[in-house]
């Protein structure tokens, strides 16, 4: 089992002027880190990968839709195939860092509402777009990982049965469900249940502290979580993802108003361990 830390606590561009904080979270017993793919060229992805390999760290990568100018559910074309084209651009660039997986809320632009909830016309679009974009991440070796949001980021997913509906419409082998603890506090009626339920669609899966803050310090109910888990016997990473308020866009899209830790080296030096001795807990 690989742990690893998202590095959105320190870039949304991570570059080998991160070289330091790879080299702690690395001597703090992480297995991997996760890379945000938002802006860059396939070739410092490359770059990057080369660096995180020299330090000895598997990865991970996220992504988002950020503009309406790509948002694969928009009524206009132009941006929906700069949706699909974003898509093929985060593939490559996934490919070139070496990275196996990709995550993120690959269905709709974040913070983008209709005021209802989702269309069978917009399901349609998602399921067209990535009937094309996992099959060519699947040539390049990379999983794709849906990730529901809660209903303040998003209203295309929310709940991972939602979420398990879209992966059975695309059809896909390698694409499947991110399960993020944090969503899930807020819109599981029973996020424990949900595992044990809709749990073999999840292929990867981060560990938020309902806050956002460090693992093990908020009331998410990682003893069951873990045992749940362990019961679909899931196989995939464990990424920490906690958000502070270093990167000013990033805490107003995600209502960071507050310090939720006194450092990021905090949440990597606690996060690690616990989430850890937590997992290999006897049930």
């Amino acid at each position: 089992m690989k742990i690893g830390i998202n590095m959105l606590l320190w870039a949304s561009n991570v570059t080998a002027e991160h070289r330091d904080a790879l080299r702690m979270i690395k001597a703090a017993g992480a297995d991997s880190v996760e890379i945000p793919v938002m802006e860059g060229t396939p070739g410092a992805y490359r770059e990057l990968g080369k660096m995180l390999d020299d330090l000895g760290l598997a990865r991970t990568s996220s992504m988002a839709f950020c503009s309406e100018d790509a948002n694969p559910v928009s009524d206009d074309p132009a941006s929906r195939q700069a949706a699909a084209d974003y898509m093929k651009w985060l593939i490559e660039c996934v490919h070139e860092l070496g990275s196996s997986l990709v995550c993120g809320p690959m269905y709709q632009t974040i913070g983008v509402f209709s005021g209802d909830g989702p269309t069978p016309i917009e399901k349609a679009r998602v399921v067209e777009m990535l009937k094309i974009a996992a099959p060519e991440a699947q040539s390049a070796g990379v999983k794709l990982a849906i990730e529901p949001l809660n209903r303040f980021e998003c209203y295309m997913v929310n709940t991972l049965a939602t979420g398990r509906e879209l992966v059975e419409a695309v059809d896909a082998p390698n694409l499947a469900i991110l399960f993020d603890t944090f969503h899930a506090n807020m819109e599981e009626k029973d996020p424990v249940g949900a595992i044990l339920k809709d749990g073999s669609v999840i292929n990867h899966f981060h560990c938020s502290s309902n806050d956002r803050g460090i693992p093990g310090e908020g009331h998410i109910d990682w003893a069951s979580t873990f045992k749940a888990l362990h019961e679909i016997n899931y196989q995939g990473d464990l990424v920490i993802e906690a958000f502070g308020r270093t990167l000013p866009g990033l805490a107003a899209a995600t209502r960071i108003w507050r310090d939720m830790f006194d450092d990021a080296q905090n949440v990597v030096q606690k996060g690690i361990p616990f989430i850890r001795e937590m997992w290999n807990r006897p049930a």
